[in-house]
């Protein structure tokens, strides 16, 4: 489970059809969400509320349920299994011998 953490309390009312976001700038804004079939132009998100969060690099920033600021840290760089890294290195061992054997043929 991840954790998350509320890094400002806001508190503001969701709508629905909209999509809450914290922005460039660590503001909260809404965009409209699209919808299938609906064609026509996007319209500029508008900002809800100025909270001026610092944004830190390795965590997502989001608008939780209650509309607050939240974080939760980003996964990266998961782990393969060991039955993976074998079978990739078994692959590769694989491909040499082949690329060896054509090789061989070639100077024969």
């Amino acid at each position: 489970m991840v954790k998350t953490k509320t890094v400002a309390k806001v508190g503001i009312k969701k709508e629905s059809g909209f999509l809450y976001f914290v922005d460039k700038d660590g503001d909260i804004s809404c965009a409209e969400m699209s919808r299938a079939g609906k064609k026509g132009r996007r319209k500029k998100p508008k900002k809800v509320a100025k909270v001026g969060v610092k944004k830190k690099s390795g965590f997502l920033y989001f608008v939780d349920k209650k509309g607050n600021v939240s974080c939760a840290e980003m996964a990266r760089g998961r782990k393969a299994s060991k039955k993976k890294k074998q079978l990739k290195r078994n692959l590769l061992r694989r491909r040499l011998q082949l690329k060896e054997k054509r090789l061989r043929r070639k100077l024969n």
